[in-house]
């Protein structure tokens, strides 16, 4: 009791820290408001754009989740592949690497300039930041099985889809979920960058990467506070949601899981 506790009062504690040094580094350095507000100031803008903020979060949220189920799905096909044959691999894992090498900042114009402004080229930027994880975990899961196991299935005459499905596909569920984890913490960032190159405001609602731009643009400085929060609160409920399904998934039988709990 005393330990859960104290895993509640240190962070509490350290945010108490850090709000002191906010305020001594505002007296101190004497800096305006439009450069650094008063953390007041902040949640008095998220309580005037309260539902600018949320209507901007729901947006963001929806782009991040729809990129990333699209990585899930393609990443998994293309691990599946690509653990299929060494040969396979060879030919096509660098060009996996390649693509992911390709800095966001050049692909966003060009995702605009195919998909055009709005949700299919954010869904595609975030797409772009998310997928590579979910494929190199994966991938690794899949060729990394025990090679024991494999000649038992080998000597059991199981069939190529049984050592896929019952042996390879458990063992590199971990792996996965781990590749998920990294891509889940992505995605909201994804988003809003692609928010930020190709987010519109159509009917006058606009994601979250729309409205730092418009406030930068108006110096509204305690309102572009108030959106990195709330993108970071975003960012707990996908980081929350892939740790709630890790815990699902795992706590039954793997020790990545077992040792959480206890």
């Amino acid at each position: 009791m005393q330990k859960r506790l104290l895993n509640w009062m240190l962070p509490v504690a350290g945010g108490l820290i850090l709000y002191l040094i906010w305020i001594l580094f505002k007296v101190i350095g004497g800096q305006e408001d439009w450069i650094l507000p008063w953390p007041g100031q902040i949640l008095a803008a998220i309580g005037e754009e309260f539902s600018i903020l949320m209507g901007a979060a729901i947006q963001t949220g929806a782009s991040a989740l729809v990129g990333f189920l699209f990585s899930i799905v393609v990443g998994i096909g293309l691990s599946v592949l690509l653990a299929s044959a060494q040969w396979v691999r060879t030919m096509w894992y660098p060009w996996v690497i390649f693509f992911q090498m390709v800095p966001v900042i050049v692909l966003a114009p060009i995702f605009v300039l195919w998909y055009g402004q709005g949700l299919p080229s954010i869904v595609a930027i975030t797409f772009m930041i998310t997928f590579f994880p979910i494929v190199a975990n994966t991938t690794m899961g899949l060729v990394s099985t025990d090679k024991n196991l494999i000649d038992l299935f080998t000597t059991l005459n199981a069939s190529t889809q049984a050592e896929v499905f019952m042996l390879r596909v458990p063992f590199a569920l971990p792996y996965f979920l781990t590749g998920l984890k990294i891509s889940g913490t992505l995605a909201p960032i994804g988003a809003l960058v692609g928010d930020f190159y190709a987010g519109e405001a159509s009917g006058g609602k606009g994601g979250l990467g729309y409205l730092v731009v418009s406030y930068s643009s108006q110096l509204e400085t305690a309102a572009l506070f108030a959106t990195a929060l709330v993108a970071c609160l975003l960012g707990f409920v996908f980081v929350s949601g892939v740790n709630y399904l890790h815990w699902l998934l795992l706590h039954n039988w793997h020790e990545s899981a077992i040792r959480r709990e206890t």
